[in-house]
């Protein structure tokens, strides 16, 4: 799968106590959406792996996103 970012993105995972929390600027919240539309058309056990060292700030917890059936 092609990962589209819009140019400028900021994006940033959190924990809370028991949440999680996602922080993006216009830019980010744009390309995330862009990735679940992709990722919906994908088959089931597909993922987007985020990390600071592909694409979250720096501080940011690693984020899964994955298909199920």
């Amino acid at each position: 799968m092609e990962m589209k970012w819009i140019d400028g993105f900021e994006i940033k995972v959190n924990d809370d106590n028991d949440e999680i929390v996602i922080s993006a600027n216009r830019e980010g919240l744009l390309s995330l959406a862009l990735q679940l539309a992709d990722l919906a058309d994908e088959p089931h056990g597909s993922h987007i792996h985020y990390d600071e060292d592909n694409s979250l700030e720096e501080g940011s917890k690693e984020l899964i996103i994955e298909k199920t059936e």
